[in-house]
């Protein structure tokens, strides 16, 4: 005689199929690719990994795809999110949100994504801070002083 649903011996969230689409049983099973997004930390809000994946920027062995995708293990999935570009395989299923070093053991960056993240924060470690808009009164002067060929370079009156 099979347990009955509201059988107090049942444990909470146990369900009659294990293997389904929307399962969250571990490593052998599939979960939508928002969840699997936000489960991994790759975006902070669930409502952000769907956004990101109607938007375009969530790619599953190349080809652009639905937030009700359902991912497996052996995917290979291209996420930009905000300037950076991450290529990575799944190796697992998560079964909840839990910390970030959790997260990392379910998916793998390929050595070209980790290079490329490498090589264009390098670049913007070098390219200097961006102007955070408007100029103040000290960095006109400043300005002004180059423009004009005071900024410590001779000018062309004050050769003999």
């Amino acid at each position: 005689m099979a347990p009955r649903k509201n059988d107090p011996s049942r444990r909470h969230g146990d369900d009659d199929e294990k293997d389904g689409p929307g399962s969250r049983g571990g490593s052998a099973g599939s979960l939508r690719v928002d969840k699997w997004l936000w489960c991994t930390r790759f975006f902070k809000t669930r409502s952000l990994a769907q956004e990101a994946v109607d938007g375009g920027h969530v790619q599953v062995d190349g080809d652009r795809i639905k937030a009700s995708r359902v991912v497996k293990p052996g995917d290979r999935l291209q996420i930009t999110r905000e300037r950076e570009r991450f290529v990575v395989d799944v190796v697992s299923i998560p079964v909840r949100r839990g910390p970030a070093a959790e997260a990392r053991r379910h998916y793998r960056e390929t050595a070209e994504s980790e290079a490329g993240r490498a090589h264009v924060r390098e670049l913007n470690r070098l390219s200097g801070p961006v102007s955070s808009g408007r100029p103040d009164k000290r960095e006109r002067r400043d300005l002004m002083r180059i423009v004009k060929g005071r900024g410590g370079l001779p000018d062309d009156a004050d050769l003999p």
